[in-house]
């Protein structure tokens, strides 16, 4: 059995309500039983309305039909009154003419504002037509009675403030319920921007605000070593900052445990949201040959846990009771300030992203298309050249050639722009796809070494594809190489970008006054990684950048 929508008895029990209110009034106007013809009509033309409120021609000509019904109504119940009680003012056709409001208000709940403006001009047409068409015994017309008149003016106006009424009910409910992204979107950016002008430093950068939180505990917790980490997905953590711990020649930061899986005093701070105290140090390369005392201390903001920051100093009890609340107390409002940090960073990886698809779709509707045009043009030219015009026949050829290099260089250019990582594929899929292409281009025999054992945070992840982007570039631009070598290795934390040639090389691996190199050592800073540029025996070049702390299998080498 078909359930019946809420909505639909709402109108039945208005429609029913209506029509027992009008009957009670023309009774009470006429005391004729042979007038409620006219409430019977009008049920018999709401049906449609009713049971099919949404088809496009049986609910409007119902709408239709009580409108005229009404007005013919209202003329016959006010010439019915008027004989009940040997009048000729007219007033008897308020009997029937509340009920003009449901159709006319029915149409705007069903989002057709020009039909209830169309019932509401065919209400007053009828009622015009019938009152003149009625003629009363002293010989007049209808129409021509105040009472009559004063009726059906009052029921229109009535029935028109209320058709406004619902259509502005109905816009103010809809901008409620329908979300303004734009707008919003400026709202809260614009506040995010006096916000950060605010800050220390005018900064939103996680790594910034992990440093300057580990500042504000060390005097206070005295801490041999210490971490924050945040969230990176796939149930691990990422290091945003950290000190006490000496960088290895692989490495320039710590294999603190990021696993949230491990049995460990971070795995148990992030799922309880409570400090956890250990005697375990939670560095995973650490060799523990005395006591430790270790402090995982949770960044909640509201429910959510947003990072860790891990303290530890050599000894038992390094850190009682009183001093992890004096701990907790000056790490929690730095929660919110890591999480606001966060969010503009994702925000701003995704208007990066926005803005690179942007400038690739100009770049291809635009230069490319005009570059292919003239391309045609010179191969019209080389085509009708007259016979014995060999020097401009080898011009124009030259030209061709050159044409066509630079469009090769555009369109790898357009792929660049929108090479991205994608959140299934992964870094190693994304770098290998661009140096395979790239390389093809070029005549490159390309040698790839991948392992991804994780993902990096979004943002890091694509700071190193535009590393590694740059890096294949230039060698397959500047280099006159004829093999390429790439590595991607991710162990998160830990993740490894290396591109090597066997070209000529830079006699100068400084990046200043070079802006390509310069651009990949800003964006490795942005990341805090580290980037090298060295020469590669016995011929080319290695760029290699390094993020996170050692893989997890060095970490296992020197447990």
């Amino acid at each position: 059995m078909r359930r019946i929508p809420a909505s639909q008895l709402i109108a039945i029990a208005v429609r029913g309500t209506m029509l027992l209110l009008v009957g009670v009034l023309i009774m009470a106007a006429t005391k004729d039983w042979g007038e409620l013809r006219w409430v019977a009509l009008l049920a018999l033309a709401g049906l449609p309305g009713v049971l099919t409120p949404r088809h496009a021609v049986l609910a409007p000509l119902g709408r239709f039909a009580e409108t005229v019904l009404v007005g013919l109504g209202a003329s016959a119940i006010a010439l019915a009154a008027d004989q009940m009680y040997a009048l000729s003012d007219g007033a008897g056709a308020s009997a029937i003419l509340p009920y003009l409001a449901v159709p006319i208000t029915a149409a705007m709940l069903n989002h057709r504002p020009l039909e209830s403006a169309g019932l509401l001009s065919t209400a007053a047409v009828t009622l015009a037509v019938a009152g003149w068409l009625t003629v009363l015994p002293d010989g007049t017309s209808q129409l021509s009675h105040f009472g009559y008149l004063a009726a059906c003016a009052q029921w229109l106006i009535l029935a028109a403030v209320g058709t406004i009424t619902t259509g502005a009910m109905q816009r103010a409910a809809l901008i409620r319920r329908t979300p303004q992204p734009y707008a919003e979107a400026t709202r809260l950016l614009t506040q995010l921007r006096q916000v950060a002008r605010q800050l220390p430093g005018a900064t939103l950068d996680p790594g910034s605000i992990a440093e300057h939180l580990l500042e504000e505990l060390r005097p206070i917790g005295r801490p041999q070593r210490a971490a924050v980490l945040a969230a990176s997905g796939a149930g691990r953590l990422v290091v945003l900052a950290q000190f006490g711990v000496e960088a290895d020649d692989t490495s320039t930061r710590a294999a603190w445990e990021t696993s949230l899986d491990a049995d460990s005093a971070i795995a148990d701070a992030w799922a309880s949201q409570q400090p956890q105290v250990s005697g375990r140090s939670q560095l995973r390369s650490f060799d523990q040959t005395g006591p430790v005392s270790a402090l995982v201390v949770p960044l909640i903001a509201g429910v959510r846990t947003v990072g860790l920051v891990a303290l530890e100093r050599d000894g038992t009890n390094g850190y009682p009771p009183a001093l992890t609340g004096r701990i907790v107390s000056a790490a929690t409002p730095a929660a919110l300030r890591l999480e606001a940090a966060l969010l503009f960073e994702e925000v701003r990886s995704i208007a990066t992203n926005e803005e690179r698809q942007r400038l690739a779709r100009e770049i291809h509707d635009g230069v490319a298309q005009e570059l292919v045009m003239i391309g045609y043009g010179v191969d019209n030219a080389q085509a009708t050249l007259p016979e014995g015009a060999e020097d401009t026949a080898d011009e124009l050829r030259v030209l061709r050639a050159e044409i066509t290099r630079v469009i090769t260089e555009l369109r790898l250019s357009l792929f660049e722009l929108r090479s991205e990582v994608d959140r299934h594929g992964g870094l190693t899929a994304a770098i290998a796809e661009f140096a395979r292409i790239s390389g093809n281009q070029a005549g490159l025999k390309v040698n790839l070494s991948l392992d991804e054992a994780g993902r990096l945070p979004a943002s890091i992840e694509s700071e190193l594809l535009r590393i590694a982007q740059e890096a294949i570039t230039n060698a397959r631009k500047h280099a006159n190489a004829a093999n390429l070598w790439v590595t991607c290795t991710v162990d998160p934390p830990y993740g490894l970008i290396e591109v090597s040639d066997d070209g000529k090389g830079i006699p100068d691996e400084r990046t200043d006054g070079r802006y390509g190199l310069a651009i990949m050592a800003e964006r490795a800073e942005r990341i805090r990684g580290r980037l090298e540029i060295r020469p590669r025996d016995p011929v080319g070049t290695t760029v290699a950048v390094v993020v996170g702390g050692s893989s997890r299998q060095e970490g296992r080498a020197t447990r």
